[in-house]
């Protein structure tokens, strides 16, 4: 991984600097540790709308003309967001640097929030809340949220608000939520991208000055950083949960139990082996019975999804209504097994592909921002991402065995959306926790 050029501006802002020949395309990423538990509880979504908004006009410029000024700049503006924070991209030519940066900056430090494309923004989120109840996936995620957290846990909730909270979301709220959470204190600017001066005479691009020029002054949000929450596991999530779509001839499974954080014991490393070797590949032990063997799916998916303390174990994928409950069973069944220990084979399967396609992973600037970013909001760097990359070198079978052990497998909490009267018995009779129904 390449190594950062790092320095801090006066404000509080935190500048890092990847200089990756040959990549003329620059990529910017801000990472504010703004996040969704901070919102209002009324006021959920509020995030999502903010991040989905900045870049819709400015003090300065309307939306119409901010969008015009961007396209002639050659810039491409996104954002992502998670329980660490918000993301804040720029994908821009080398050659538009300044000009690329000049308008980053304006709609990041005087963003307008306007009351008609915030309205829009609103409606866009509710049309996709009601596109997400009817999708099976999406709709099981949901659920087993709610079952696996506590309710005064945020990630009990939709990320991006329910329909109730979103609907009341005004353009002042979103202009608040940035007043009080969006600034330079505890941010990281990351620029990757070919940096050096050009073989014809090109300036090297200066990313210390730009940064001081751009949000040097920059003012302190009033709020202070705040730690991410930590979720709690509800002390009843240990139940098969039924969400029943009466004629559906496919069901949704999904399934899962606690599992570790990035700051698990013996490292994070064996935690990715064990996700591809369970549910990672075609090749997977899942796959290789569900998919290959029965015929039940098109796949099976199964991996560790890190938070900021603890995460979970989830495997999850969609089979033939009819064959809904041999499909879990035997899912149960494989994971369950898994305890018996992991071969040679399957640890250098998973380790050397992990290592051996992170060249070509982080081979582009895009890529390698993205990751920096995301790893800042945790309060980590690249060197972690090396770090586990060599942890996956040394790895045995004996440390994937250990790391299994750790995973409470048995403990499941499990949501099945589809024709539930079809397999009902069924799934009671496998006796893996207490069985509701519930309505789609």
């Amino acid at each position: 991984m390449p190594t950062a050029t790092r320095w801090t501006l006066d404000n509080g802002l935190t500048v890092l600097a990847y200089d990756v020949p040959g990549q003329y395309v620059l990529s910017v990423r801000l990472a504010v540790p703004a996040l969704p538990s901070q919102e209002p509880q009324e006021r959920e979504g509020v995030l999502g709308i903010l991040a989905h908004t900045f870049d819709e006009g400015t003090e300065e410029h309307s939306a119409e003309d901010f969008a015009d000024l961007l396209e002639r700049s050659g810039a491409a503006l996104g954002s992502s967001s998670s329980e660490h924070g918000v993301i804040f991209d720029l994908d821009l030519p080398r050659t538009r640097w300044d000009e690329g940066m000049t308008l980053f900056g304006e709609c990041l430090r005087h963003p307008a929030f306007p009351d008609d494309e915030v309205a829009r923004a609103v409606r866009r989120r509710l049309a996709d809340i009601e596109q997400e109840k009817v999708d099976p996936r999406s709709r099981a995620s949901r659920e087993f949220a709610s079952v696996f957290y506590t309710p005064d846990s945020r990630v009990s909730r939709p990320g991006g608000g329910s329909a109730a909270s979103v609907r009341t979301i005004t353009a002042q709220d979103v202009r608040e939520f940035y007043r009080r959470h969006i600034g330079p204190v505890g941010s990281t600017l990351v620029v990757a991208g070919d940096l050096s001066a050009g073989p014809a005479g090109e300036p090297a691009v200066d990313v210390l000055a730009t940064a001081e020029r751009i949000f040097g002054a920059w003012a302190a949000q009033p709020d202070p950083v705040v730690a991410p929450q930590q979720p709690q596991r509800a002390a009843d999530a240990t139940k098969i949960v039924l969400l029943d779509r009466p004629g559906s001839v496919q069901s949704e499974l999904y399934v899962g139990c606690l599992g570790p954080d990035h700051d698990v014991e013996g490292g994070w490393a064996a935690y990715q082996v064990l996700g591809f070797v369970l549910g990672g590949a075609p090749q997977a032990r899942l796959d290789a019975v569900l998919r290959e063997e029965k015929g039940y799916t098109y796949g099976v998916r199964a991996g560790f999804v890190p938070r900021s303390k603890d995460g979970i174990f989830l495997s999850s994928g969609s089979v033939r209504s009819e064959v809904t409950v041999d499909a879990l069973r035997l899912l149960l069944e494989i994971l369950a097994n898994a305890r018996d220990g992991f071969t040679e084979k399957e640890l250098r399967s998973g380790a050397d592909f992990m290592r051996m396609t992170a060249p070509s992973r982080f081979a582009t600037a895009d890529d390698l921002a993205s990751e920096a970013a995301g790893l800042a909001l945790e309060g980590r760097d690249t060197g972690w991402s090396q770090q586990l990359l060599d942890d996956l070198g040394r790895l045995t079978t004996t440390d994937l065995d250990s790391a299994y052990e750790r995973v409470p497998v048995g403990e499941w909490t499990i949501v099945v959306v589809g024709d539930a009267q079809v397999y009902r018995e069924g799934v009671e009779a496998l006796g893996a926790g207490p069985v509701e129904v519930r309505p789609a």
